[in-house]
């Protein structure tokens, strides 16, 4: 297949382009943003329509951690709206064959049952620092649906648990959890500082699954999926925030205290995917998460200029 990989030079979209040049069995294409402006309707209609891709790979998002979601609801939902809205609509127009829509976690209800099961979608309220992410989602999962039972697309969908790796984002606000304690912690033992604090109690349990197995299974499904359900993708454990800081913590090498700011919120208590789906397909992960920090962390350190700043 050629494959238009749709923010190929994010964390995930980079992550599929290293999978598919791993592999060798298909081919891929991208269009860097001073190319491509995802916001410009024609020119994506254009693009797909003229490079006629076999398939399509929906990575290109707004995203950001916790805080960034809180304080812009308003770009993370019109925003996310305008990308997967005009290159859905251009793969209808081009006649593409297959599209992956990737999609989040953060979809299901606050207080979902765990582990979380594709069914319990809108079956509750929605985490609401992150609600307007969660909406964009939600609507490019059933236009996806939309098109498959009005047009009889064999597009597909899938949901990520919380993502982590090379390409990572490590602003200080807007990054995600894992990839700011990397940073945090290593800034602090840089500095030789004697403690750091941590947004919230450090109760909250999340999964983290590394980008380079997101990216298999995104070409897994591509290759052996075709139904109307969105596939969760996940490890199938979860951590604590807390056990997550203190083994980063490790990794970094940073030796003072972890203090927590409990003013700041936690977000969702527990989000753990039920990947039965995708695991009796044939999937599974592979990239344990100390093994993955450590390999993100020394990718980080290589962007770091001489003098300690960040280059990314």
């Amino acid at each position: 297949m050629k494959i238009y990989v749709a923010g190929h030079r994010g964390l995930v979209g980079s992550a599929i382009v290293r999978d598919i040049e791993k592999e060798g069995r298909h081919s891929w294409i991208g269009a860097s943003r001073s190319d491509l402006n995802l916001f410009h309707r024609a020119d994506v209609f254009d693009y797909v329509i003229s490079q006629k891709p076999d398939a399509v790979v929906i990575a290109a998002a707004r995203v950001g951690g916790i805080s960034a979601n809180n304080t812009f609801p308003v770009e993370f939902l019109t925003e996310n709206l305008q990308i997967e809205m005009s290159i859905l609509d251009a793969c209808h127009a081009a006649d593409v064959s297959r599209v992956l829509f990737l999609g989040s976690s953060c979809i299901y209800p606050r207080l979902a049952p765990q582990p979380i099961k594709e069914e319990y979608l809108l079956t509750g309220e929605l985490e609401a620092t992150n609600e307007a992410y969660a909406l964009s989602k939600i609507a490019g999962i059933k236009l996806v649906q939309g098109y498959r039972r009005e047009y009889s697309r064999k597009w597909i969908s899938a949901m990520p648990t919380n993502l982590y790796g090379i390409g990572d984002n490590f602003h200080p606000e807007n990054s995600h959890v894992l990839p700011a304690l990397i940073r945090k912690f290593h800034e602090a033992k840089i500095a030789q500082e004697d403690s750091i604090t941590v947004w919230g109690t450090g109760s909250p349990r999340r999964e983290f699954l590394h980008v380079d197995d997101l990216a298999s299974a995104c070409m897994f499904l591509l290759e052996n999926y075709d139904d109307d359900i969105a596939l969760n993708v996940g490890c199938g454990k979860d951590v604590t925030i807390k056990e997550l800081a203190e083994l980063v913590a490790e990794i970094v090498g940073f030796r003072g205290s972890i203090l927590w700011d409990d003013s700041k919120p936690d977000g969702t208590p527990r989000k753990l995917l039920d990947t039965t789906r995708i695991n009796d397909l044939g999937w599974y992960p592979k990239v344990e998460l100390s093994t993955g920090i450590r390999d993100t962390y020394d990718w980080y350190q290589s962007q770091l200029d001489s003098d300690g700043s960040l280059r990314l």
